[in-house]
C-alpha cells in the first residue's frame, strides 16, 4: 500500500524536474541562434581569406603589404570567432550537464544542488566570455572595414 503514494510522489519529483530543466533548454535555444550567427561571420570570414589567396585580387590589395595587412586582420577575426564559438559551445555543454543532473537528482534521491548550481554558474560565466569575443570580433570587422562613399554628379 504504501508503494502508491511513493509512485505518486516519485512522478510528482519528476514532472518538477520537467518544470526545473526547461529554463535551461530555453538558454540552449538561445545558445543555438548565438551559434548560428557566430558560425555565419567565421564562415564569411574564410570565404573572404580564401578570395584574397586563391584568386586575383582588387586593386587596392594588389601591394603585397596592403595584402599582408589584410590577411593578419582576417586571421585575428577568425581567432576571435573561432574562441566565441567554442566559448559558448562550451556554455551550451555545462547546460546539458545542468539538465542532466537534475534529473540525476531526481532518479537518485541525492541532494546535488551545489553541483547544478557550479554548473550553470560555469555555464554562464563560459557565454559571458564567448559573447565577449564575438564583440571583439565585430568591432574589429567594422573597424577595419572601410566603405567608399561615391559622390554623385549634380
Amino acid at each position: 500500500m504504501n508503494s502508491i503514494p511513493e509512485a505518486a510522489m516519485n512522478f510528482g519529483d519528476i514532472t518538477h524536474a520537467i518544470q526545473l530543466a526547461l529554463a535551461p533548454v530555453f538558454l540552449l535555444t538561445g545558445i543555438a541562434g548565438l551559434l548560428n550567427v557566430m558560425a555565419g561571420r567565421l564562415a564569411r570570414i574564410i570565404d573572404r581569406g580564401r578570395s584574397l589567396t586563391e584568386k586575383e585580387l582588387p586593386q587596392h590589395l594588389q601591394d603585397s603589404d596592403a595584402l599582408h595587412k589584410e590577411l593578419n586582420r582576417l586571421e585575428r577575426r577568425r581567432h576571435y570567432a573561432s574562441s566565441a564559438i567554442t566559448a559558448c559551445t562550451c556554455s551550451a555543454l555545462l547546460v546539458c550537464m545542468v539538465v542532466a543532473v537534475i534529473f540525476l537528482q531526481v532518479l537518485l534521491q541525492v541532494e546535488l544542488k551545489w553541483v547544478i548550481s557550479a554548473l550553470f554558474t560555469a555555464s554562464t560565466i563560459t557565454l559571458i566570455v564567448g559573447l565577449g569575443y564575438f564583440l571583439r570580433e565585430v568591432h574589429l570587422a567594422t573597424r577595419t572595414v572601410r566603405i567608399q562613399v561615391i559622390a554623385r554628379a549634380k
